[in-house]
């Protein structure tokens, strides 16, 4: 697969932004490294004259950029997801620095859709939108000022991936990836078996849901794998009598 190809199967989402400038200025760092592909979840301001301003050049990005009401819509088609996250978080998640994130979502590009999240400039990603992703990144900074703002760390990852792509790696598989849509499905579907088995407490499902999610995002499980659970699931409401 071409270095073009493996870059357009790269996208990048922004979550409410709330300045149209810092849109712009994600899309100017962008194009400098090769990305086109962008992805605004319910900003604040867009369109807007700022946006057009701060992108220079880069205005042809945001002409193609995908307005999305929801996160889901964002990343339905994309098999690998990581999210860009500055601290700790009370479950842990499979963490990399900002290059190895690169090479790895190089490498999964190379087999389809993968996207890179970014947070509202005020406080980031949620912690339920971090568990939609396989995997979080850092991006090393001093532990006196850690903080980047969001067009300089969208600049920062487009340089690590635009740098990194001589020779990426691509992934030996013999299924084609499951999408984000495919796993959220099939997650919906165990936890609808758990609670009607009476195994999990919908008022009060502990970490449960939470740890299962990670499961399956660490895993990066393929269609088939995703198809094969589901049945499982399936046959298992049918042998208890155990209703949808």
């Amino acid at each position: 697969m071409s270095s073009d190809t493996t870059l357009n199967n790269i996208r990048i989402v922004l979550v409410a932004p709330s300045h149209p400038g810092n849109i712009g200025a994600a899309a100017r760092a962008m194009k400098t490294m090769g990305l086109s592909r962008l992805a605004l979840v319910n900003p604040l301001r867009y369109p807007d004259p700022q946006a057009e301003w701060r992108a220079a050049s880069a205005t042809d990005v945001l002409d193609e950029c995908r307005v999305c009401a929801s996160l889901d819509e964002a990343i339905a088609d994309c098999h690998w997801v990581v999210g860009a996250s500055a601290r700790p978080r009370r479950i842990p998640w499979p963490v990399a620095d900002v290059r190895a994130s690169a090479q790895r979502l190089l490498a999964e590009a190379a087999a389809g859709q993968v996207a890179v999240l970014f947070g509202r400039e005020a406080d980031g990603l949620s912690n339920e939108e971090l568990q939609r992703c396989n995997a979080h990144l850092r991006i090393p900074a001093s532990p006196d000022y850690p903080s980047l703002n969001l067009a300089m760390a969208v600049q920062v990852v487009a340089y690590e991936l635009f740098s990194g792509q001589s020779a990426p790696v691509e992934p030996e598989w013999d299924r084609p990836p499951a999408t984000a849509a495919e796993v959220e499905a099939m997650l919906t579907h165990l936890e609808r078996l758990l609670v009607a088995a009476d195994f999990l407490d919908p008022a009060n499902p502990g970490q449960t849901l939470t740890r299962l999610r990670r499961l399956a995002a660490r895993a990066g499980l393929d269609q088939t794998e995703v198809r094969m659970l589901r049945g499982i699931a399936t046959h298992l409401q049918r042998l208890g009598s155990i209703p949808d």
